[in-house]
């Protein structure tokens, strides 16, 4: 099957067709594909199963933006390239709570027209669409109350070379969750130091891999704090020695960390001979802009 070259009215009906921007949970379905059906992305694009479901990014942003997010310890959901209303309809919270499907919030063609920007379209097939703005995730969160609530997440490799265009596209977006009270972030490389996101997608199949139990977990920090100063390399073999079992060493060791009960200092290198460094709690969060709702829109 050759790629789809380009986005017309007709691919745009036929993601509709196909239920996509649809459901939740392990039944949601992207809008934006990775596959040989859509356009291709700009950037490199990248696949991975997360609790029952294969997750779609389009860039190495949204790859890392996706593992930050994980590491929220509230995170019941996550929906990648989620499509925004283009007319009025329910407020999104109501996928999962019928309580907030009452009230009729504005779509992007009338935000659009308030904000005075041209609302986006595809030409194609001797036709005219208006498209299908979305936002790159919208995460699902548990409040200490125990109620529900979004975060809105788009991510772009650079925010000090927007196009006029690209800071109007997303000034509709920033509008859109603001009329449903959802905290909306711009997620950019300056926020961030590169050397975690690489660290995070280093450990990652470990951090997301079978989980272990909450001994273990326990197991691991114990270790590693006795350990301090060490190298990952010497923490790791002590593990090792502990559980009899290097593939559950490496898993207890990085979900300690990736579930904040080992905050370890993430700016490290690959290499396993440097030592561990721990943070305070403060530090750990403050090396993760969606943890700490950090933001390139202003």
């Amino acid at each position: 099957m050759r790629t789809q070259k380009r986005f017309t009215p007709a691919l745009i009906e036929r993601f509709r067709r196909q239920g996509r921007g649809i459901g939740t949970f392990e039944n949601y379905m992207p809008w934006h594909r990775v596959g040989r059906g859509d356009p291709s992305s700009m950037g490199r694009s990248h696949l991975m199963v997360w609790r029952n479901r294969q997750r779609e990014m389009l860039s190495d942003g949204e790859w890392v933006g996706l593992l930050f997010s994980i590491m929220l310890n509230n995170l019941v959901d996550v929906r990648e390239q989620f499509p925004l209303t283009l007319e009025g309809g329910p407020f999104e919270l109501g996928d999962y709570d019928a309580r907030f499907m009452g009230r009729i919030f504005p779509g992007t063609k009338e935000i659009a027209r308030k904000l005075g920007f041209k609302h986006p379209r595809v030409h194609g097939d001797g036709g005219v669409k208006d498209w299908v703005m979305t936002t790159d995730q919208v995460l699902l969160l548990r409040r200490p109350d125990d109620q529900f609530e979004l975060l809105a997440l788009s991510y772009k490799p650079d925010g000090t070379v927007l196009t006029k265009r690209a800071r109007q596209l997303l000034a509709i977006e920033a509008a859109y969750w603001a009329a449903r009270s959802v905290q909306w972030l711009l997620i950019t490389p300056d926020l961030f130091d590169e050397p975690v996101g690489l660290t995070l997608r280093r450990s990652a199949p470990w951090g997301l891999g079978t989980p272990v139990a909450a001994s273990d977990i326990r197991t691991a920090v114990s270790v590693a704090e006795d350990l301090l100063g060490h190298s990952l390399h010497y923490t790791l073999e002590a593990l090792v020695d502990h559980f009899a079992d290097s593939d559950l060493a490496q898993r207890a060791f990085w979900q300690a960390v990736w579930c904040g009960a080992l905050p370890l200092q993430l700016r490290r290198g690959w290499r396993p001979h440097i030592p561990l460094q721990l943070l305070d709690k403060r530090g750990f969060d403050a090396q993760n802009p969606v943890v700490s709702r950090r933001t390139a829109w202003n």
